[in-house]
């Protein structure tokens, strides 16, 4: 027996992060059966939430909407069931990178200067306020899905359109150039940082899942005293959202060496090129291990 029971890895889903959820759930499903854990598929689009009754945990292996937001940790809530990672309340925080930044702001974390986009909003104005290149992105949306990299004059208003097709919470923020950096939660762990370096301009959706051309550096490169404080800022900026479990803390550094945290990925990728088993591996943690790992830290709130 594994002490575990029985383990609904929930993947797959509705989000518009489906195609990549699936996958991170298949390569959990198999790591857990690899260990003889009673572990079953179970794709909340395919099946009624009370198909669930039963089983003794749950593994969340949906990314995006009703799967990272708070909405099915809140239905596991009222069946009882221990469930993997954040939350309701972290969920909910984190999904929506606006109210991530408020948090932030108010505890005075370092963060990128933004502004909330309306079809209202001045967008020359913005453009000058924050300056160029900026980032605007649907609020509520993962995997970069909706985010368009504004380089030039006057294109502002086009992005905002199509990151409201994704999302009516639409912010722009200032582009942070000098690295894009990560950093994994297990529990009290924090993982070594993960410097990403994308051969396309930024780390867009094709970059994170389809490309193999991305290079990850771990070691990250920055002095070791540096990397502490800034995994000890991760944790604290996770706590700050009520994180719990594991997780994922995205950054960014300026030119002159500092650094700005991005937003928290309450329920990380599991797949082949996801960050967090990289991370666990760089401190000696396999994949199963890991797995395994953040199984036992399933809670309920």
């Amino acid at each position: 027996m594994s002490g575990f029971g029985k383990v609904a890895v929930l993947f797959g889903g509705t989000s518009a992060e489906r195609e990549v959820s699936l996958n991170s759930g298949a390569r959990v499903l198999a790591a857990l059966l690899g260990q003889g854990i009673d572990a079953h598929a179970f794709d909340p689009a395919e099946q009624p939430l009370d198909a669930l009754k039963g089983y003794d945990r749950a593994f969340i292996a949906l990314h995006g909407r009703h799967g990272e937001d708070g909405t099915i940790q809140g239905a596991l809530e009222v069946m009882h069931i221990p469930y993997t990672g954040s939350g309701v309340l972290a969920s909910a925080l984190a999904m929506d990178k606006f109210r991530t930044k408020l948090m932030w702001q108010a505890a005075g974390l370092p963060i990128p200067e933004y502004a909330l986009l309306s079809a209202a909003s001045d967008f020359a104005d913005i453009e000058e306020e924050l300056g160029l290149p900026l980032f605007v992105k649907p609020a509520r949306e993962g995997s970069s899905i909706g985010v368009t990299k504004v380089k030039a004059p006057g294109e502002l208003k086009a992005a905002y359109l199509e990151a409201a097709r994704h999302d009516p919470l639409v912010i722009a923020e200032k582009g942070v150039m000098g690295g894009e950096y990560t950093v994994g939660i297990v529990g009290d762990q924090v993982l070594p940082i993960i410097k990403i370096e994308p051969a396309t301009e930024w780390y867009d959706y094709e970059a994170k899942y389809n490309r193999d051309d991305t290079r990850y550096l771990c070691p990250c490169g920055l002095p070791e005293a540096r990397e502490m404080q800034i995994r000890a800022q991760a944790l604290e900026a996770f706590r700050m959202l009520d994180g719990r479990g594991w997780g994922r803390v995205d950054f960014l550094m300026d030119d002159a060496g500092n650094h700005y945290f991005l937003e928290v990925n309450t329920a990380p990728g599991m797949t082949d090129h996801s960050l967090v088993p990289m991370g666990a591996r760089a401190a000696g943690m396999d994949y199963p291990a890991l797995v395994r790992r953040v199984l036992e830290l399933a809670a309920n709130d």
